[in-house]
Parts: structure tokens; sequence; C-alpha cells
């Protein structure tokens, strides 16, 4: 993937999870809304079910309540918060440091020593949400 796409294809993720926020606030609290279409077919949380209200937890200063939702906030808030300055300053100082350290990650994630454990999380975190009955 070229640099510029990348760049384009992150700050637009972005700007859309600032919007999906802000739109969502009010539904977060009581989980009146559902838009995971796994979730409205099989009945059956998906693994980043509850991710969008531990987001508004955790910019609440609810650490543990975030948690409990659904861990994937703690990386969605901290990718919502760097990516966008860490794409700004590379679009800013003509650098490709963000470009640099995609390419040296997705190398790494390729390898099975390192995807097969990360598999196993995201499906223990199914598996929690389905206990919980998110």
């Amino acid at each position: 993937m070229s640099k510029n796409k990348l760049y384009l294809i992150v700050l637009l993720a972005c700007f859309s999870g600032y919007l999906y926020l802000l739109f969502t606030t009010n539904y977060s609290e009581g989980g009146q809304i559902s838009v995971c279409m796994i979730k409205n077919v099989t009945g059956y949380p998906c693994p980043s079910c509850g991710t969008t209200r531990a987001v508004h937890a955790l910019y609440k200063g609810n650490l543990m309540g975030s948690i409990s939702l659904n861990p994937f906030g703690i990386i969605v808030s901290i990718a919502l918060l760097i990516l966008p300055f860490w794409v700004g300053f590379d679009l800013a100082t003509k650098k490709q440091t963000f470009y640099m350290a995609y390419n040296k990650m997705e190398g790494i994630l390729k390898q099975k020593k390192n995807a097969i454990p990360l598999i196993i999380l995201v499906v223990l975190n199914w598996i929690w949400n389905i206990y919980k009955e998110l």
C-alpha cells in the first residue's frame, strides 16, 4: 500500500471514529443501539462488541469500566488519540515515520509466532463477551 493511501485511510478512519463516538454518546450508556451485524443476525456478540462503550467510559475517566466492557477500547482510544497527530507530523515534515512503523509492524504480525497469540487473545475476548452476555 502506498504511503498516501495509508495516510488517507488512517485519517478517514479516525475522523469516522470521532463522528461515530459523537453520534453514539447518548446510546452508549444503556446499550440501546446495536450496529453489530454479527450480534443482530446471530444474537451473539462479536469480539469487538462493547468497544464504543469502552471508549466512552475511558474518555470519562473510568478505566476499569472500560476494560470490563472490552479491552479493545483501550487500543482504539490510543489509536484515535495518537494516529492523527502522527500522520499530521509526517505530512507537515514530509517524513514517513508512521509508514515505516506500519510496514515494520505488518511484517512482525505476519509471522506465525506473533500472529497466533494475538488471534488467541481475540478469541478469548470473544468468549468473554459471550460469557458477559454483552
